[in-house]
This record gives C-alpha cells, structure tokens and sequence, in this order.
C-alpha cells in the first residue's frame, strides 16, 4: 500500500538554525524503511498558529494519510503541539496515544510526563511523538503495525474490514 506521510518536527531552536533536526531524519529513515513515502518535510517553531495552519494545511491540500509530528509534547512552557493538534482534529484516536504511552513506560517513567494525541482530519491521521530520536523512533514503531490498516479506513477501502 502506498501510504503518504508528512514529517513535523516542532522546535524553536532547531527552525532557527541552533540546533540539528535528528529526530525527523530518524522517523524519515524508519518510515523509507516500511516502502512508504515522506512527501513533505518541515521544521517550525513552538507556534499553535504556525502548526495549526501547516497541519490543516497537509491534511486538506497535500491529502497526506498520516502526519506524524516530533517534539512539543512535554511540560515546557513553549511546548504546544498537542495544542495545536487538538484545534484541527476532527477525531481523537486515543488508542494510539495509549499504546504508545504503555510501551514507553516499560524504559521510563518519563513517558507518562508526555501529553502527546493522536487523532484525525479528514482521511488523515495526526500522530504526535516525543521529540527525543529515541522517543519518536521508538513510539512510532509501536504504532506501525495498525497504521496501514488506519489508512485503510481513511480512505474507506471496502476491503479494510475484511477479516474483522
């Protein structure tokens, strides 16, 4: 199946320059991996407006079937994503952030310290990760196993309940 993806990452100091973006290269390489594509790319800054917007945007124009954002998610003042993701969902998809939190708390209990959501847009799924390389890497991988069959659904493929 091919799956169109769009890559967030939220930090003020990487979209201005003071630091390197790892963790979207790392998502890029582990969805690449799956024979999916990144159709877009982007880094900006811990912004609701500036992330509502770019969400709406991929969501209604690019049609991306999944966005997954890095970074934002923790208790830092600047932190907004969960926010911003909230103000253009249509749906929450708590599940996904459940499952993640769980496996995340099996390395750390700083993983119930995220406040990380998921949820949709239109037929497109929002998905926020910890902005650590580790973090993100790791929660995506929990979640990728449904993510194909979530596609599914989005887009009402007739053949995504069959077997269910």
């Amino acid at each position: 199946m091919d799956v169109r993806i769009g890559i967030v990452t939220v930090s003020d100091r990487i979209s201005q320059g003071e630091r390197e973006d790892v963790s979207g290269p790392e998502l890029e390489k582990l969805i690449l991996g799956r024979g999916w594509l990144v159709s877009s790319k982007a880094v900006v800054p811990d912004n609701v407006i500036v992330l509502r917007d770019l969400l709406s945007a991929w969501s209604d124009s690019e049609k991306m079937d999944i966005i997954v954002t890095t970074g934002g998610t923790g208790f830092s003042p600047r932190d907004i994503t969960p926010e911003a993701t909230q103000a253009v969902i249509q749906k929450t998809a708590p599940g996904i952030v459940e499952a993640m939190r769980a496996a995340a708390l099996q390395s750390t209990p700083h993983s119930m310290l995220s406040r990380a959501t998921a949820g949709i847009r239109g037929a497109t799924l929002i998905i926020n990760l910890p902005g650590s390389p580790k973090g993100a890497v790791e929660n995506l991988q929990v979640v990728l196993p449904v993510l194909e069959h979530a596609v599914a659904l989005l887009r009402q493929d007739p053949s995504a309940e069959a077997g269910h």
